[in-house]
């Protein structure tokens, strides 16, 4: 069962200033860090909905509404997850039009230890309560072993919902494989049907991309219009990529890291019909949520994406200048932890949550 929970309206408030470059960490200046939750149970994804509160998933398997207030409120009839090491309730992310049908999407790992896979619901946020629960996507074929899941949603502004899923790892391979849809960026109606515009309608019908790892940060560039999806590499090679429709984005048969245990796994950077990253990181940083800055609080910060980093335990932010990454630097030192979401708010204010159970909101 999960432990109880520990709200508050404000646990902390930090104000900070620029710190210098020799520091190796620079922010903006003038900010304010909130703690607004402590206590929560391996979050996972964090999304605004109404009325300054959000909803959270916990890995464990438990969606919770946490208010402007601090307080904090189980939401019933979660769907059933498999929870295990990586496995468990994943992405939770609101429709377009959730402020009138309340819709929102659940991303989990569902079945198993022995037959699992990436899957996404379709409910109603009624009170505190999901209705009107629909599977929509099961990725196939099931795997076996709790790891590398994907599971982020974004949708793209012709409706479609796009979700990646991982490779399984010890299924690499099948990240070439047009077969499986392990290791790949899938793109679905809500209803879950396959869009016939997808580049593979035979084979692969729910397939957009393929020759991903492990992706754990999506978003859809409205500005750009583009995909910038980030991917974790094995011991080095972190991706953050442009996805185009149709294109081989390389793992396992290129990449810039090597195995846990040091093993070559591909003696190739790069190769012909597959595509280089916009950015990649050795040694890796462990990076998980991507959004985009869009607002008014931190106006220099125009277009760039902020990122967590789970084996650094902070946020990063990273400016783009055109598909070339000319800044990539840690902010908010005060945000300490490993950063599994971050969220930009219509107000410009950002908030993150982290693996220890935390839930902060930078402001000014």
């Amino acid at each position: 069962m999960p432990m109880p929970l520990r709200a508050s309206h404000i646990v902390s408030v930090v104000v900070g200033t620029l710190l210098l470059a020799m520091t190796g960490v620079v922010s903006a200046q003038n900010y304010q860090v909130t703690t607004l939750a402590t206590g929560l149970d391996k979050p996972w994804s964090i999304a605004a909905i109404d009325n300054g509160a959000f909803l959270v998933t916990e890995k464990s398997g438990r969606l919770v509404r946490l208010d402007a207030d601090g307080a904090i409120t189980a939401i019933n009839d979660a769907p059933e997850v498999y929870y295990a090491n990586q496995g468990g309730l994943l992405e939770v992310l609101p429709a377009p039009a959730f402020a009138t049908d309340r819709t929102i999407y659940l991303s989990f790992a569902g079945g198993d230890k022995s037959a699992n896979r990436t899957t996404v619901v379709k409910a109603t946020l009624n009170g505190d309560a999901l209705t009107n629960k629909e599977t929509i996507l099961e990725v196939a074929p099931d795997k076996e072993g709790p790891a590398h899941y994907g599971g982020k949603l974004a949708f793209l502004p012709d409706g479609t919902l796009l979700v990646s899923v991982g490779e399984g790892f010890k299924y690499r391979e099948e990240a070439q494989n047009l077969d499986w849809e392990l290791g790949k960026l899938l793109r679905v109606n809500t209803d879950g049907s396959s869009p016939a515009d997808n580049p593979f309608p035979e084979q692969a019908p729910r397939v957009l991309s393929y020759g991903h790892r492990n992706p754990q940060g999506l978003v859809y560039d409205t500005a750009a219009e583009r995909i910038l999806m980030m991917e974790h590499g094995p011991k080095g090679g972190d991706e953050l990529n442009h996805v185009v429709a149709g294109n081989n984005y390389g793992w396992p048969a290129i990449t810039y890291g090597v195995d846990y245990s040091g093993a070559v796994i591909s003696p190739f950077t790069e190769a012909d019909g597959m595509e280089q990253p916009l950015n990649y990181w050795v040694p890796s940083i462990g990076p998980s949520g991507l959004a985009i800055y869009r607002g008014d609080l931190f106006p220099e910060w125009q277009g760039d994406l902020l990122l967590g980093s789970l084996i650094n335990q902070e946020m990063r932010r990273l400016k783009l200048d055109g598909d070339t990454v000319v800044t990539d630097e840690a902010i908010f030192p005060e945000i300490s932890g490993r950063v599994r979401d971050v969220r930009v708010l219509t107000d410009g204010s950002i908030v993150a949550v982290t693996d220890e159970g935390d839930v902060f909101r930078v402001s000014r």
